[in-house]
């Protein structure tokens, strides 16, 4: 996953979830936040940031901001978008053979992905994690009914005896295992322990970063 053209600036703040003030170059400019999550520990004021630019002269901001640096951690990829991208580059290494086809209903519900083998069709979610303490990344940094609810129609498919799968990418290098964050989101904890129970496969990989790509790398071991 890359981005076509990247600069760097410096972080001021953040009016509310959808934008930031960002001084590039001397100018502040409002820019994007492609991520609605709270990510209070990487936007710190001050924070060197990456900024994608776009191309579309009628967007209202020439700036997505995509990526920040976080100390003693290092290059933190926070856009939301990204973690489908880095999938469907990763998911053809981790099912060799399977057709493989995003945004794909089943029922009333639509999923990430759809996984095709001759065992038959099964499904699989995408959650992107930027959320890190001490070399341990976490999921959500904020309450997350969608993800619930993600969980919960995984597990009703595992339990018709269909394949069923939620991958975790954490967005950077250095975490050494991934857990839910039930300090603040107990009703994912909950749901992604109910979801394994049921057997839906749960993966977690970690990603390189740099300012103008991210791609899945190493497998995070996953505690529960």
């Amino acid at each position: 996953m890359r981005y076509k053209t990247v600069v760097t600036g410096v972080f001021h703040s953040r009016p509310n979830r959808f934008i930031a003030l960002v001084d590039v170059g001397g100018r502040e400019e409002v820019c994007h936040v492609k991520n609605t999550g709270r990510c209070r520990e990487l936007l710190l004021p001050g924070a060197q940031v990456v900024l994608s630019v776009s191309d579309n002269p009628a967007r209202k901001t020439k700036y997505d901001l995509v990526a920040v640096w976080k100390e003693g951690t290092g290059l933190v990829n926070m856009d939301s978008q990204a973690p489908n991208a880095a999938a469907a580059e990763l998911l053809p290494r981790l099912f060799p053979g399977a057709v493989i086809r995003a945004e794909q209903r089943c029922g009333l519900s639509r999923f990430d992905f759809s996984l095709e083998t001759e065992q038959g069709v099964g499904y699989l979610e995408v959650k992107g994690c930027t959320l890190e303490r001490e070399g341990h990344a976490y999921f959500p940094d904020a309450p997350t009914e969608r993800g619930v609810k993600h969980l919960r129609e995984l597990t009703e498919l595992r339990r018709q005896g269909r394949c069923a799968a939620v991958l975790f990418l954490v967005q950077m290098k250095g975490v050494h295992a991934f857990s839910p964050n039930d300090g603040t989101d107990p009703a994912f904890g909950a749901a992604l322990r109910e979801a394994r129970g049921a057997g839906v496969e749960i993966l977690c990989y970690d990603c390189l970063v740099t300012p103008e790509s991210m791609i899945a790398d190493q497998p995070v071991p996953v505690e529960l």
